[in-house]
């Protein structure tokens, strides 16, 4: 099979892969687009059933495109996402291959540019952007080995309650993931275990608008990292039924026992670190620093929004934080399944190039690697962080691009004078 030439292959047709083939085609340069699964596969198949979007409509989207069925301010469910996509493609004509699978990617020897080994064959590229996005190789902690008598999945292979076996569950993660499985098992009448880590818990709206909005405003989409020991704290938020704030309180008022970190097991019983309450004491102190700034904000720039008092008023603190389980016998409460919303590790094991720190994370500067023509697009906190969200990640693919649009200008101009 011969091998194909191109000027820059992009590698995954998601969110990040399309927003960088946008700009690409602004900048005239000749792409290909290579995704192993279907345009957004991630939000076809390694969502559960009823996920919505944790963001509106209005911001969750590229500038080119509304959502066409969604209101402004309601939560696109997740197919309504990947036909999104699929719609943008369509509109932009977007170079995009489907169904081939990038094995292996080197450097060419001996002259710049890669060659990529795919499923359909070999493609060279002078460059290369990797827009696989941040959920690549979900992460289950090794607590509990594998037994018959218990199912265990990570959220990324959940599905709906009617997957599990009947019985008890107990649900690793406090954030968004964790949150909404746990309330939709409980909704469905299961009784529910759920452990909580440090999170950060915004308000989903506060004096009549979306939270997403106040953090523009308040340029928190535009920090450049996070603050020290920030780095993997969860996120509790929710766009489900109709989008609400989450507060743990509320949770276990509903029916949920809420339990601490998730810290060992002896074979019987699994073991709880005693942090809830300080944990939900960090998530309520992350609540009001955002209330007390947006006040801050609306006042100094004379907004006439409503007043919201109550939001400053939280339910009482159920039994379950203040007398703390340190452990839970799974077979005595019946305890049939383990659903771990507990993450995603990067995995570029099949890239064979010297860019990667000793924790596997790629080495770059807003995306831009110290390899001449390789590019990562769509990790968190590329740029900024709003990064792996929709609207961040074409932003941070137009710099991308626009730096392939220089890099091409210098490579012409060497071309020229060789030929002069």
């Amino acid at each position: 099979m011969a091998t194909r030439t191109i000027d820059t292959l992009v590698i995954g047709a998601g969110q990040a892969g399309v927003a960088t083939s946008e700009h690409l085609s602004k900048g005239g340069v000749p792409h290909l687009v290579l995704e192993r699964g279907r345009i957004a596969e991630h939000w076809r198949s390694r969502r559960w059933d009823s996920l919505v979007a944790n963001g509106p409509a209005w911001h969750d989207r590229f500038p080119g495109m509304d959502y066409p069925t969604t209101r402004a301010d309601a939560f696109p469910d997740k197919d309504s996402v990947a036909s999104y996509f699929e719609d943008y493609v369509r509109m932009i004509d977007a170079p995009v291959e489907c169904g081939v699978e990038v094995t292996a990617l080197t450097r060419l020897d001996h002259r710049p540019g890669f060659r990529a080994t795919t499923s359909t064959g070999e493609v060279e590229a002078a460059r290369v952007v990797v827009a696989t996005g941040p959920f690549q190789k979900p992460t289950i902690p090794a607590i509990v080995p594998p037994t018959d008598d218990l199912t265990q999945i990570h959220s990324a292979d959940y599905r709906n309650p009617d997957q599990l076996p009947a019985g008890a569950v107990l649900v690793v993660g406090g954030g968004a993931s964790g949150v909404q499985i746990a309330d939709e098992l409980c909704r469905s009448g299961r009784r529910v275990f759920l452990s909580v880590g440090p999170h950060d818990r915004p308000p989903r709206a506060y004096r009549g608008l979306d939270y997403c909005w106040w953090l523009g405003v308040l340029g928190k989409w535009d920090i450049a990292a996070p603050r020290p020991g920030t780095e993997h704290v969860s996120i509790a938020v929710s766009g489900a039924h109709g989008g609400h704030t989450v507060d743990f309180r509320n949770l276990a008022w509903q029916g949920i026992t809420l339990v601490g970190r998730t810290e060992s097991f002896d074979g019987k019983s699994l073991h709880f670190s005693q942090d809830l309450a300080a944990n939900i004491a960090r998530g309520d102190a992350n609540y009001l620093s955002v209330l007390d700034e947006a006040d801050a904000y609306a006042a100094a720039n004379g907004l006439d929004l409503p007043e919201e008092p109550e939001a400053r008023v939280f339910a009482p603190d159920p039994d379950c934080v203040t007398q703390p389980l340190g452990s839970v016998d799974l077979r005595a409460e019946g305890i049939a399944a383990i659903v771990w919303a507990t993450g995603y590790d990067l995995d570029f094991g099949w890239i064979d190039i010297d860019v990667f720190d000793d924790r596997g994370r790629p080495r770059h500067q807003r995306g831009v690697t110290p390899v001449q023509g390789l590019y990562f697009v769509g990790l968190p906190w590329l740029s900024r962080r709003g990064s792996s969200f929709i609207w961040g990640v074409w932003h941070d693919a137009r710099h991308i691009a626009d730096q392939i649009g220089i890099q091409r200008s210098y490579a012409a101009y060497q071309a020229g004078r060789a030929e002069g």
